[in-house]
């Protein structure tokens, strides 16, 4: 099948970008001597899951027991979900998963929650789950400087059955925040990380002064896309950083580039839409309004965003239009504006890039993987 004959709006995978993306960053984890556990929420394809563990991965991430239970069905063995989970219904369906021989594991930063996920596991088997730190991303996890509740949370998780302390994980939100007044993307994501990662070493240090985690066998879990892309790795203590989570780096996304953590080049992941209808306004700019609207390309945006995505002059040259910009999506429907006309008409394909290509994509029950303008392969979703 040619990429003309596919029904649009679709997503579109570029093999090549795809694997490209792919080997930097296993070899980025390698280079660190970090187990890398991607996040499957950003793709939810287990074809391509499957070419994450193929080069070297770890297990995976995900985020929610939906996903957790599709991805076990697909055959993955070892599952992270990298939230707190809370809810009788859904810590009995981790059981059942764990029960049916799945490495199930999950952070816990609350004693209620340390409550429900023991009487959840009391018969078995036991559940690994990992302290959730807030390295200064402000959301869950408990204080990466309150000694002493982490010490209290420890203790608890000690002598509570059916749950296991194997470690502590952080989400690198703070990465996402962009540059503060004097800083390059490239200095605030070094920031970022390099926080993320002291505090999350500095708070294993205090546990193990209780007798909480061995430097030996602690998982130490970070990061986010934009932030393991200036990671490095540091002994303090005995602990090193054991694992990094990375999800958006099998495609990027305008978000992406915008924070410099990849460049145009680099993304893998569009979205074909079809014009629909044309105007022109008396200060010449031209309007076209394409097939894809929220439902496909998301309303997300970010500091500096231009548009609700990226316009592309060339998808397989990945060149941004210089001046066509999405300004504005409904459910089933997207503005382009150009300023002085368009070279779209109706009936015309038009390229774009997501601003949040995780969004996107959970919204489709298929991607379509192209080797140049031919669709090589069609993967299907799960957990949408």
């Amino acid at each position: 099948m040619l990429l003309s004959d596919l029904p649009t709006p679709a997503l579109l995978i570029d093999r090549a970008r795809l694997h490209a993306n792919l080997d930097a960053m296993q070899a980025r984890a390698d280079a660190m001597e970090v187990a890398l556990r991607p996040h499957v929420k950003t793709h939810k394809s287990p074809d391509l899951a499957r070419l994450q563990v193929e080069r070297g991965a770890r297990g995976i991430t995900v985020a929610t027991v939906d996903e957790a239970e599709a991805f076990a069905e697909a055959g993955f063995d070892d599952i992270r979900l990298a939230t707190p989970i809370v809810g009788p219904q859904k810590l009995e369906r981790l059981q059942a998963l764990a029960s049916g021989g799945t490495r199930i594991s999950f952070s816990v930063d609350s004693a209620e929650g340390v409550r429900l996920a023991s009487e959840a596991f009391a018969s078995g088997p036991e559940v690994d789950v990992l302290m959730e730190v807030d390295a200064g991303y402000g959301r869950c996890g408990v204080g990466w400087d309150d000694d002493e509740a982490a010490l209290a949370l420890a203790t608890q998780v000690r002598d509570a059955s059916g749950v296991r302390l194997v470690g502590l994980l952080s989400h690198g939100g703070d990465a996402y925040a962009g540059p503060e007044e004097g800083e390059t993307p490239g200095d605030a994501l070094l920031r970022a990380m390099e926080s993320e990662r002291d505090r999350v070493l500095a708070l294993a240090g205090v546990l193990a002064s209780g007798g909480f985690l061995d430097p030996a066998t602690a998982e130490l879990s970070v990061g986010s896309t934009p932030g393991v892309s200036r990671f490095s790795n540091r002994e303090e203590a005995g602990f090193r950083i054991t694992e990094i989570r990375p999800g958006t780096y099998v495609f990027h996304d305008a978000m992406q580039v915008a924070l410099g953590a990849a460049t145009l080049q680099d993304c893998a992941l569009s979205c074909i839409g079809t014009v629909v209808s044309k105007q022109r306004f008396d200060d010449g700019t031209e309007r076209v309004i394409t097939d894809a609207g929220k439902k496909t390309l998301t309303a997300d945006t970010f500091p500096g965003a231009r548009g609700f995505g990226t316009v592309l002059y060339s998808r397989q040259k990945m060149i941004l239009h210089p001046h066509a910009t999405v300004s504005a999506l409904s459910e089933e429907h997207g503005w382009v504006d150009t300023p002085g006309g368009s070279i779209y008409d109706v009936g015309d394909p038009v390229m774009l890039v997501p601003n949040h290509a995780c969004v996107a994509v959970a919204t489709q029950r298929e991607l379509h993987v192209l080797d140049g303008d031919e669709v090589g392969d069609t993967w299907t979703t799960v957990a949408r």
